[in-house]
């Protein structure tokens, strides 16, 4: 089949997902505004508590977005100005944000290239005196290394606060994703494997008395009507999201297996092929196979399916969008694909720590050359839970097409 034949492919496509559920989700929405309780309230309780159960937490508590989520985990650890969080700088950008808006200064360690988590021999190294806490992400679905990351932190005295936004429901040796930490963070954005129609997002914790003080931070540090222990935020989440997270969660792990078995049949389709590839296609692991997810490991949930196409001849990441005239096999390849109607995504095209905004930090390109690798190579494909297997079929010849081509 040549490259230009056939249906479009989109990246995501949330109307499948939408009119299977069409029912519950409406009967869900329209029981918060028959109540005209639209803030808080039994919905977002109701919401905490089977969340909770998911996830195996004590406490969870519903907020405005996965960005405000680790903004108030931070700020109820009182990390503030002159103290030191060290993170991954292959992330989502609110990951370093949220710890810059709470006045301490992001320290990033590099990434293992085989998982693309934070890499917990440089996170050693990255420890100071100023450290207060770590931040491992759990990226695409995959949980970071977190053993020798707690350890770490155990040594040091350090805070573990997992960002868990696109990892919800992931496994690594009986742990799901958010509970090992101190606090776990999730997202409910509308790409998320679990996503709301707007922005949500939760902290989960097994503390009484933390779970307590997120309650208060996210109605501006509130203990009661109009007294304030401390200065919060607005932070709450709306009871429209909560009813629409809470009638989805039942149908979570159908979704993630959908999710799983699509991963698996694109390492069916494109194994082969990556092997013969020399080097210039790498695959994820899978919930079978890998370097960190195997069966007994635990589970990679995907919300995203990362592949990395390696160009030999290419140089590294020098500065934000300096590739010279030539681009890289990566880009190459995805106009490539889009020429032939696959959607794909870049996560992340400019590691953090060659952000603009992060250039008082004193970082320079080859600082974290596994990042910045990772910045230029990485390409997601589509893996959203309705993807027919033709269809995953068809990226999988394209990609396979476009890499030919070079």
């Amino acid at each position: 089949m040549p490259m230009n034949s056939g249906a479009k492919v989109p990246f995501l496509e949330l109307g499948g997902q939408y009119r299977a559920i069409r029912s519950e989700v409406e009967a869900a929405m329209a029981r918060v505004v028959a109540s005209q309780r639209f803030v808080l309230g039994p919905e977002v309780e109701a919401c905490e508590r089977a969340l909770a159960d998911y996830v195996g937490s004590a406490h969870a508590v519903g907020v405005s977005s996965g960005t405000d989520a680790l903004i108030v985990a931070l700020t109820a650890e009182g990390i503030g100005p002159g103290d030191e969080v060290v993170t991954t700088p292959f992330t989502f950008f609110a990951t370093a944000g949220a710890i810059a808006r709470v006045g301490a200064t992001p320290v990033f360690a590099d990434i293992d290239p085989a998982t693309l988590n934070l890499d917990p021999a440089t996170l050693a190294e990255r420890v100071t005196e100023r450290t207060r806490a770590v931040v491992p992400v759990h990226l695409f679905g995959q949980m970071a290394e977190l053993p020798p990351i707690l350890e770490i932190a155990r040594e040091h005295g350090l805070v573990v606060i997992e960002d868990a936004a696109q990892a919800i429901g992931a496994e690594r040796e009986g742990v799901r994703a958010g509970t090992a930490g101190r606090h776990g963070c999730f997202s409910f954005f509308p790409t998320k494997n679990l996503g709301g129609y707007g922005d949500g997002g939760l902290v989960v914790t097994d503390d009484a008395s933390r779970a307590s003080t997120l309650r208060a931070l996210r109605v501006h540090g509130q203990s009661s009507r109009y007294h304030h222990r401390f200065v919060g935020g607005n932070f709450r989440l709306d009871a429209l999201q909560a009813a629409v997270i809470a009638a989805k969660l039942p149908h979570l792990e159908r979704w993630t297996d959908a999710r799983i078995a699509n991963a698996k049949r694109y390492h069916r389709l494109l194994g082969d092929f990556a092997a013969r590839s020399g080097g210039r296609l790498a695959l994820p692991a899978t919930v079978a196979e890998g370097h960190a997810s195997n069966q007994a490991a635990g589970r990679h949930v995907f919300n995203q399916f990362v592949v990395r196409l390696a160009d030999p001849e290419s140089e590294p990441h020098r500065s934000p969008g300096d590739r010279g005239e030539r681009p890289n096999l990566r880009d190459r390849v995805r106009k490539r694909l889009a020429r032939a109607g696959i959607g794909t995504a870049i996560y992340y095209p400019v590691p953090l720590h060659l952000q603009p905004c992060f250039a008082h930090l004193g970082y320079r390109a080859g600082d974290l050359p596994a990042s910045e690798r990772a910045a230029d190579e990485a390409l997601a494909l589509p893996i959203f839970p309705e993807l027919a297997p033709d269809q995953i079929e068809r990226v999988a010849q394209s990609l396979r097409e476009a890499l030919v081509e070079g």
